[in-house]
């Protein structure tokens, strides 16, 4: 089988650029392009992105109190002993960062495990839980590995927290207004952390990534070799 990413034999670039993904912007949901304006985080919640101060300023009465209550759980793990399931008090930030490096690998990951291309109905029942295991590493590209993959019911992510699962619904209804066909929801966890990723997926007919099986695989072998250049390839008509 042909290899899943266009540069998956090839060197890292060098030095390494940090892989932007797909954003939208939680106001007026316009979608990032990083060559010609680069959308910024919150600087709460470390997750939610807008096109300019302007967006974030309108967004800030609905978005503050997901924000502030994902901001206290940055600031609970700090007040953690260090432990197995705490092992540094910045593992919080450190898998928010790791979840933003990734993204674009992490949503393709989630796209192909859940079978969206051929089952798109996936997306409303199941998730992708990604387990990580830490490692007190220099370079912030080597401080986690895979530890396993599986997929899980979406309750399982969405009835743990009902603000998370309220925003994951916004996002939805979003992504179902503009035509794309849901939010894709991947739980990274690392210890006693977890970081909820919702991705917005557009229509199959939008999509030219080809079905992969070897998805676990690519994931683990771009993230363990410390890489954020993932390049994903499509060899259907329209890729």
């Amino acid at each position: 089988m042909a290899p899943a990413a266009a540069n998956y034999y090839t060197p890292p670039a060098h030095p390494p650029q940090k892989q932007r993904g797909y954003r939208i912007c939680d106001t007026c949901g316009a979608v990032e392009n990083p060559t010609a304006q680069k959308f910024r985080l919150c600087g709460g919640c470390l997750t939610t992105q807008y096109c300019s101060p302007e967006c974030q300023k309108s967004h800030w009465p609905s978005h503050k109190t997901i924000c502030q209550h994902t901001a206290a759980q940055l600031s609970g793990v700090k007040q953690q002993p260090i432990s197995a399931a705490y092992p540094d008090e910045n593992l919080a930030k450190y898998l928010r960062r790791f979840t933003s490096t990734h993204a674009s690998l992490l949503g393709w990951a989630g796209f192909q495990a859940l079978q969206l291309k051929r089952i798109p109905a996936n997306i409303r029942q199941s998730a992708l839980l990604i387990e990580l295991s830490y490692n007190p590493h220099g370079e912030s590209l080597f401080r986690f590995s895979i530890a396993g993959t599986r997929i899980v019911p979406r309750s399982y992510v969405t009835s743990h927290d009902p603000l998370v699962a309220a925003d994951i619904d916004r996002r939805e209804e979003r992504c179902r207004k503009s035509g794309g066909i849901g939010t894709l929801v991947i739980l990274v966890q690392c210890g006693g952390i977890s970081q909820v990723m919702p991705v917005e997926v557009d229509p199959p007919s939008k999509i030219t990534w080809d079905s992969r099986d070897d998805w676990a695989e690519v994931l683990r072998h771009f993230v363990e070799s410390g890489r954020t250049d993932f390049k994903p390839i499509s060899t259907t008509a329209r890729g």
